[in-house]
């Protein structure tokens, strides 16, 4: 690849401050996304087979591109958003009549410095998100998630109570906000917050609210895992969730929201699809030296695991706090968590998925996909006939005993001296 690109592609991009092929701006050698540098800077039929291998196909075809109304893309312009759109299919079937539900995800960067009061720093987050949530209602979209804790700067991991100043009622600010655009556009939206329970002393959750079509609130679910992973320990701030797994029934389909950090436990992907999931979302805010190379394998495992679709979403930039933290790891104080690199994506049951949206830019991916490629996939694959859940609920069961013993047969021979 190093030798396909251009001299002048390497003059303008060359400055990648010691992080390979990343630039400062967080652009990959000057590209939004690793399928756009591919397509770039490979020979046509190359890249064809190239996007073949990395992104699957659907049924048997490669993943259409979706015609989006003007409205949408004079938004996308006027704003400056990587906004793309695809179409999963699913087989005909003689019984049934296609399910195809449109769906978007949002990914944002932060609009203020985080020095800014905070009532500044939502207002501009706001105003910024707006004219993305109204290029998916001109769209048609009817199920529209945005990322994690979108209302404010991700800065769970400062130790520093102050930010909890964000945290909001599930009938909150930002909620009401969407309500409005839930009615406006007939869709249904998954906000992300920083919730603050009202009816149990205040106690702080991160939470997801489901906003119906017609702007009522069918539902929360709360994050289930926390992580304790270098600069991201956030139980400073709240702890497990105790929603369960939750599926969420709409006017177009059933829906789920895994996030963030339970994307790393296979067993919270299984629980969703077990409760009847068709859509599982992954609200998610994760830096490019911590997760980058998880990022496209786990959501998609997830999607063919479980015969659900997958709607991966991560914030966007690198958000600089005002007083220096460490992450008790050894090394120095540092102001920032690294660069949050958006790419967010669809993932399908028969392991096909869309390409990323930008690593650096605000965005709005959109994408219809047949619902009735799950049970395609269910039927094809036998996951659920042939998973022995039997076995897995003992073992588990005999694990969670303070007197498990692991079932390790060792060799006789092992310790015998010739």
């Amino acid at each position: 690849m190093e030798d396909q690109l251009g001299d002048q592609q390497r003059g303008e991009n060359g400055g990648a401050e010691g992080k390979g092929d990343i630039s400062a701006d967080g652009s990959i050698r000057g590209f939004e996304s690793l399928h756009r540098l591919l397509e770039a800077n490979l020979k046509p039929q190359i890249f064809q087979e190239v996007s073949r291998l990395l992104l699957g196909l659907n049924c048997g075809r490669p993943l259409e591109r979706l015609a989006l109304p003007e409205p949408a893309a004079s938004l996308a312009a006027k704003h400056d958003f990587d906004l793309q759109a695809f179409c999963f299919h699913a087989d005909k079937e003689l019984l049934r009549q296609p399910r195809i539900v449109r769906v978007g995800l949002i990914q944002n960067s932060i609009s203020l410095p985080t020095t800014a009061h905070f009532a500044d720093q939502k207002k501009a987050i706001v105003q910024k998100v707006k004219p993305m949530i109204d290029a998916a209602g001109a769209s048609g979209v009817n199920v529209l998630c945005l990322q994690e804790a979108w209302m404010m700067p991700f800065a769970f991991c400062t130790r520093e109570k102050r930010w909890c100043e964000f945290a909001e009622p599930i009938d909150g600010e930002s909620t009401q906000f969407l309500q409005d655009l839930a009615r406006k556009y007939n869709m249904v939206i998954v906000n992300s917050i920083l919730e603050r329970d009202v009816n149990h002393g205040e106690i702080i959750w991160n939470t997801a609210v489901i906003i119906g079509n017609y702007g009522n609130i069918i539902g929360i679910h709360r994050k289930n895992h926390i992580p304790r992973v270098g600069d991201f320990n956030e139980s400073t701030y709240y702890m497990e969730g105790n929603t369960g797994h939750p599926v969420f029934e709409t006017a177009y389909g059933k829906i789920a929201v895994n996030i963030c950090y339970g994307r790393h436990h296979p067993l919270n992907w299984l629980a969703f699809g077990l409760n009847g999931a068709e859509i599982v979302f992954n609200p998610s805010a994760t830096v490019g030296e911590l997760s980058e190379p998880m990022w496209p394998i786990e959501a998609r495992n997830a999607a063919i695991a479980n015969s659900y679709f997958v709607g991966s979403i991560n914030r966007v930039g690198t958000e600089v706090f005002p007083n220096p933290f460490t992450s008790g790891d050894g090394k120095p104080q540092h102001s920032d968590f690294g660069h949050f690199y958006g790419s967010s994506h669809f993932s399908a049951p028969d392991a096909s998925c869309t390409p990323s949206l930008s690593r650096y830019r605000d965005g709005l991916m959109i994408s219809d996909m047949d619902l009735n490629l799950c049970r395609q996939i269910k039927d094809k694959w036998g996951f659920r006939m042939t998973a022995r859940y039997e076995l897995y609920a003992a073992m588990l069961s005999e694990y969670l005993k303070p007197d498990f013993s692991p079932q390790v047969i060792v060799d006789p021979m092992l310790h015998k001296k010739p």
